[in-house]
């Protein structure tokens, strides 16, 4: 089949269109390699995209450009998309809402609309678990209401969650919404918490760690994350939300005690107050995945920090 994914240079995407070429796809990865972290690591991944397999064919565009969309899928008969793009982080968006709204939000009805057009009946879209907000239940269910986000990332994702609904009920599009929990291992990008620890700590040099070390989250190795994705690829499901996570929650502290464990050294820790935007706790009910997609997350987090901390070590030298 002839996959499109967006955001196929990134952490997520790349390893998404590696595992497609693998099983004999043909893959287009879209992505405006924007500065938000340093363009030389997407460039990275797409030579190893590219060592992968093919046909692999990669353009760059920005999502907000609905001509280039157009001119797109005017050009190749798309089976399916894989809509990974979008401007990431709780933190960021609180100091640039309008550009997470219009990349986030515009990005994804310009891509529904080039889909719809061309005749591409499904669509995957990457949501997050930051749509919970401040949820008092415990873990979280997809049935769960949701009208509690607290930064405009958040907010971006719950209009992407709308807008799928939208397209599968006016124009019948099959749309699946994937609510990832925290997702690391190779290639995590460096502005996230273990990329971002990994580099202080063996630099010798402190990490900032908001609060008293006890919020917990739902971190989830990134191979699992891809099973889930592939999954959904496999069937038609109308319209459904599924969330991804390792369904177990670790602590900020715990986190920092495992990466300290791997390098073999220990943490300089700077504590800060807790940040606007941050939630307490992120954990996820994957019964809904497992049922219906035969998702079974197998890599425990004792045994994620140590593989990433091995990629992490090679990347370095």
């Amino acid at each position: 089949m002839n996959f499109l994914v967006t955001g196929g240079a990134g952490f997520i995407g790349s390893h998404v269109c590696e595992r497609l070429l693998k099983q004999g796809h043909a893959v287009w990865a879209w992505d405006d390699l924007n500065p938000f972290y340093p363009v030389a690591i997407k460039e990275g991944n797409l030579r190893e995209i590219r060592e992968a397999g093919s046909p692999f064919t990669f353009v760059r565009g920005d999502l907000c450009d609905r001509a280039a969309l157009d001119q797109l899928f005017a050009g190749v008969r798309f089976d399916q998309v894989i809509h990974l793009a979008a401007r990431a982080g709780v933190r960021p968006s609180l100091q640039e809402p309008a550009l997470y709204q219009r990349v986030n939000v515009e990005g994804t009805v310009n891509l529904l609309e080039a889909a719809r057009q061309r005749g591409v009946r499904k669509v995957t879209i990457a949501s997050s678990s930051s749509v919970y907000g401040v949820n008092a239940r415990v873990p979280f269910s997809e049935e769960d209401p949701i009208f509690s986000a607290i930064s405009p990332y958040a907010a971006s994702k719950l209009a992407c969650e709308a807008l799928g609904h939208v397209y599968h009920h006016v124009y019948g599009m099959d749309i699946t919404m994937l609510r990832f929990f925290t997702v690391y291992g190779p290639r995590q990008r460096p502005d996230l918490a273990i990329h971002k620890f990994a580099q202080l700590i063996d630099a010798g040099k402190p990490i900032p760690v908001f609060g008293d070390g006890s919020a917990a989250r739902d971190y989830t190795y990134v191979e699992d994350t891809v099973d889930g994705i592939l999954a959904v690829t496999r069937k038609e499901f109308g319209y459904q939300i599924f969330n991804l996570g390792e369904s177990q929650t670790v602590t900020l502290s715990r986190l920092i005690e495992l990466i300290e464990a791997s390098l073999g050294k220990r943490a300089i820790i700077d504590r800060q107050p807790s940040q606007p935007g941050d939630v307490p706790i992120t954990f996820a009910n994957i019964s809904k995945a497992r049922a219906l997609l035969g998702y079974d997350p197998a890599t425990k987090i004792e045994q994620g920090i140590p593989r990433f901390i091995e990629w992490f070590r090679k990347t370095r030298r």
